[in-house]
C-alpha cells in the first residue's frame, strides 16, 4: 500500500518519517514542553519506536504522521497526519499534530491539520475524523476547532487518562 502525503500547503511540505528524521524527532518528542500533556517526554529510543510505528501504518493502512518542513527553508517544523486510535472500543481515525517548541504558535499545527483532514476526506474517503486531546490542552483544542471539528465527549484514554474526544463527519 502506498501512503502517500498531502499535498504541500502555502508554507510546509509533508513527507514519510524514516530513521533520517530521528535526530529532529527524538529533540521534539524528548522536549518538556511539547510533551506537556503526556505522560512524559519520550526517550531517543521511544522516538525510534515512533518513527517505527509510522513507518507501519505507511504500509499498513496508506497514512501516518508525516513530517512537516518549512517550504521555505526545509526546516523541520513537526509532525501531523492520520493515525488509526481505539477510544471507547472503537477505531476511529484521528487528526494528530506535534509542533517544535519555536515553530508554535505561527499558524502551522491548523495549516498542517487541515490538509491532512482535507486529504482523509479527499483522497482517503475517511467520512469521519477525530483528535483526541487532553482536557487541559487548549492551544490543540483551538486548532481542532479551527478545522471543523467540535467537542463531542469527555472520556479516558488507552492508558487511563482524561481525554476530550473532538469529531466531525467529513462526508
Amino acid at each position: 500500500m502506498t501512503a502517500d502525503p498531502p499535498p504541500a500547503t502555502e508554507r510546509l511540505t509533508f513527507a514519510e518519517m524514516t530513521v533520517d528524521d530521528l535526530d529532529d524527532m527524538a529533540a521534539m518528542l524528548g522536549d518538556p514542553l511539547v510533551m506537556r500533556y503526556y505522560p512524559r517526554p519520550k526517550t531517543r529510543s521511544e522516538a525510534l519506536d515512533w518513527i517505527r510505528w509510522n513507518e507501519g501504518l505507511y504500509r499498513g493502512h496508506g497514512f501516518g504522521l508525516w513530517v512537516l518542513r518549512s517550504r521555505a527553508t526545509g526546516e523541520f517544523v513537526g509532525d501531523c497526519g492520520l493515525t488509526p486510535q481505539s477510544v471507547d472500543g472503537v477505531t476511529e481515525v484521528e487528526v494528530g499534530y506535534h509542533l517544535r517548541t519555536g515553530m508554535q504558535g505561527r499558524g502551522f499545527a491548523t495549516e498542517a491539520a487541515a490538509a491532512c483532514r482535507d486529504h482523509a476526506r479527499d483522497r482517503l474517503a475517511v467520512d469521519r475524523l477525530i483528535a483526541i486531546i487532553h482536557p487541559d490542552n487548549t492551544p490543540s483544542q483551538r486548532v481542532a476547532e479551527r478545522i471543523g471539528l467540535s467537542f463531542e465527549r469527555a472520556t479516558t484514554s488507552g492508558s487511563g487518562d482524561p481525554v476530550h474526544v473532538y469529531a466531525a463527519r467529513l462526508a
